[in-house]
């Protein structure tokens, strides 16, 4: 098939903190350069460059999702070169604490853990974050493009040089409609690769350039979370975390809520996805939480705005893959920028897509870029904070696996010896491998709950508040590679976990007792990748569906 094809200089994938960052700041390096050549300085302008971001949501920031208590050293260092401009915070943080959950009670800690103090954080919506970071791009002549799903990276041999934009118009067997356009190639002499958790390209890189060799597994947990809007007054910029119910005995996680602009209250659950429990379901343990008097007491008499759920990477510094290879470099959750610990990482992007935009400037100069060139991104990143930050907690997540409690003394430990802990590196499993067969599983442990329609809300129902939307006549765009396994072997052995660990109601087991069949329900997938990391089997691949669909989040 012939393919249209768009050059550019650089490539951004995924419109989020960390491509953007390195957009602007790249920008912002090219214009001081320019200036100080035409001032007299020696070396030679680089002139009509082409940068450009793509995003595969419908607008930018459709797709963004998180709790966002923001560390703002990321926006105070990237926004040195563009005076005057200031994020949209909702509010700073005046009120943080951590409560011990019991299905009754909500008991404050007398102090709060240093990486859970907020002051001198903001509130704010990942959202409206990154839509004020796409306009100011628009404004710096950074060229920015919605409905533009990357599906394919493009290679010469093994350096990469850009790539494929997925189909539009092609129906569910995959044969082009009557308003068919075959997806254009992009070519660009760097990209860089900011897809958010479990990027398609960063999986399809990891494996033909082999950036993961050696290396521990990264690990997830997924966030799931409401939006409410409270029919009393609410002080914005109070942000408490909780521990203990409605999580299982032994599992990792925790909850949040974080009150905004507007009455708004965020409420939300957090939770490992290497539980060893195949029923593990984070949509069930979110309404659980509500029904929690101290929850409730919040949320008495307001209503449901909005839902999603987001991949969390936690492996942590040792996790990281290879940055760079020849014409590429992964930043953020891409890349696992995230500190598991704080549960914070847009600070950590925004300085990731820094340091890459630094390294892509040199190969700017010098017209190269290999690999030998390009590992100045991971150089960079070993000498700044961000590695620092990372290094001081780079077994903390990995002590979880063996329980809470042994997590919580390895935590304690590491804490007084800068990360270490007693073994480093701390070992763990991918969290697949950690799930256990269900015989092993009391009913007590798929306890469920009768979903009110005020305070509890079904799978489909938050689907709806998600704003998810899909073309329906579409090739599906979660490719399970033997259904014989899921209809033959999962059933026995785990009871097929799909069902209970997407959080949209996507797998659903229909039929007769006995004779139950997988059912794909496609349209309401959000986009949170669960299902591509949890899977036991590894059988199910998350691929980018047709531009512009998925979930819309407002106020996320």
């Amino acid at each position: 098939m012939e393919r249209e094809q768009l050059e550019v200089d650089v490539l951004f994938v995924g419109a989020g903190p960390a491509s953007l960052a390195a957009a602007l700041h790249l920008s912002r390096l090219v214009r001081d350069h320019n200036q100080s050549v035409e001032r007299g300085s020696s070396g030679r302008k680089l002139q009509d460059l082409t940068l450009l971001v793509i995003e595969k949501g419908k607008d930018i920031g459709a797709h963004a999702l998180s709790g966002a208590v923001v560390d703002p050293r990321g926006f105070r260092e990237l926004l040195q070169g563009f005076p005057g401009e200031e994020p949209p915070y909702d509010a700073a943080v005046h009120d943080d604490a951590l409560y011990w959950m019991t299905r009754n009670e909500a008991i404050r800690s007398p102090l709060t853990p240093l990486p859970l103090r907020n002051h001198g954080y903001f509130v704010a919506s990942l959202g409206k974050l990154v839509r004020w970071m796409a306009q100011l791009c628009e404004k710096n002549g950074i060229e920015v493009y919605p409905e533009f799903p990357a599906v394919e990276l493009l290679y010469e041999e093994k350096v990469v040089k850009g790539v494929r934009i997925g189909d539009k118009g092609r129906d569910k067997n995959a044969a082009p409609k009557s308003n068919f356009e075959p997806g254009i190639d992009v070519l660009s002499r760097v990209t860089v690769l900011g897809e958010g958790p479990r990027g398609t390209l960063a999986k399809q890189a990891s494996r033909k350039l082999n950036l993961e060799g050696g290396r521990p597994p990264q690990i997830y947990s997924i966030g799931v979370k409401e939006i409410w809007q409270s029919s009393k007054p609410v002080r914005p910029g109070i942000v408490y975390h909780t521990l203990g119910y409605p999580l299982a005995k032994g599992e990792f996680g925790g909850a949040f809520i974080y009150t905004m602009q507007e009455n708004l209250i965020d409420v939300g659950c957090v939770v490992g996805l290497d539980s060893p429990n195949p029923r593990t379901d984070c949509h069930l343990l979110l309404q659980k939480l509500k029904t929690h008097p101290f929850v409730r007491s919040m949320l008495e008499g307001g209503k449901l705005l909005s839902y999603g759920a987001k991949a969390v990477p936690e492996g942590g510094y040792y996790a990281m893959p290879q940055l760079y290879s020849d014409g590429l470099l992964i930043v953020g959750d891409s890349a696992g920028f995230l500190n598991a610990q704080r549960l914070k990482g847009i600070h950590l992007a925004i300085k990731s897509g820094m340091l890459a935009a630094e390294t892509i400037f040199d190969a700017l100069l010098k017209n190269d870029f290999s690999a030998q060139t390009l590992q100045g991104y991971s150089q960079r990143f070993e000498k700044s904070w961000a590695r620092e930050e990372l290094w001081k907690v780079r077994n903390f997540r990995q002590a979880f696996q063996r329980g809470f409690w042994s997590g919580m003394f390895h935590g304690a430990v590491q804490l007084v010896t800068h990360g270490r802990g007693l073994k480093d590196p701390f070992p763990i499993a991918a969290g697949h491998a950690c799930m256990e067969p269900l015989q092993k599983w009391s009913a007590d442990h798929s306890e469920t709950i009768n979903f009110d329609g005020q305070y509890t809300f079904d799978k489909l129902t938050d689907v709806y508040y998600s704003n998810t939307a899909h073309e329906e006549d579409q090739p599906c765009h979660l490719k399970i590679l033997d259904f014989d396994i899921c209809h033959h072997r999962c059933t026995f052995e785990y009871g097929n976990p799909c069902q209970y660990f997407c959080p949209a109601n996507v797998y659903e087991m229909v039929g007769e007792e006995g004779k139950k069949r997988l059912q794909l329900n496609f349209t309401n997938c959000v986009h949170c990748k669960t299902c591509d990391i949890m899977d036991p089997y590894q059988i199910i691949i998350w691929t980018p569906p047709e531009g512009g669909g998925g979930p819309d989040y407002k106020n996320m």
